[in-house]
């Protein structure tokens, strides 16, 4: 992601689950969807994406209606089209089905006047696995403070 103005993080997939490979992907939205997400009404806190009939679908990501949007405005979870070539849609199939693993967005942003998805090729972490890298980041922090107050 480069240049965009970044709309929203999920944060906790950084805490759920290993990234191995990140990508772009663009979403199809209706008008008020993107008035909303202008003012920050969106969450990606439970958002997956599933990969049926060669299209790539977002779902469970949350836009909270446009508070002037009357009749235009769209169900707040319905499932939204992400957009990408259909050879990177068949490669991420494949690794899906055949690996294991999860295709979870890690973000929101703008990329000129266009909402773009960076979306993560993702493996589960184990309660093993999470506890290892808060040990690691307790552990970094430390060295940190440490050599902080030798360099004073």
């Amino acid at each position: 992601m480069e240049g965009g103005k970044i709309i929203t993080k999920n944060r906790q997939a950084y805490h759920e689950y290993f990234v191995l490979e990140t990508f772009e992907a663009g979403i199809s939205l209706c008008g008020t969807e993107v008035k909303s997400i202008r003012q920050g009404g969106v969450n990606l806190k439970d958002a997956w994406v599933t990969i049926k009939d060669g299209e790539m679908l977002l779902k469970q990501m949350h836009i909270s209606p446009y508070e002037f949007g009357n009749i235009f405005n769209r169900d707040s979870k319905r499932d939204r089209k992400l957009l990408m070539h259909k050879r990177e849609i068949m490669r991420l199939f494949g690794q899906v089905k055949t690996e294991g693993l999860t295709l979870i967005p890690l973000s929101l942003y703008f990329k000129g006047s266009r909402v773009k998805v960076e979306l993560g090729l993702c493996r589960g972490k184990q309660l093993h696995d999470k506890r290892a890298v808060a040990a690691k980041k307790a552990a970094d922090r430390a060295i940190d403070r440490a050599l902080k107050e030798q360099n004073r």
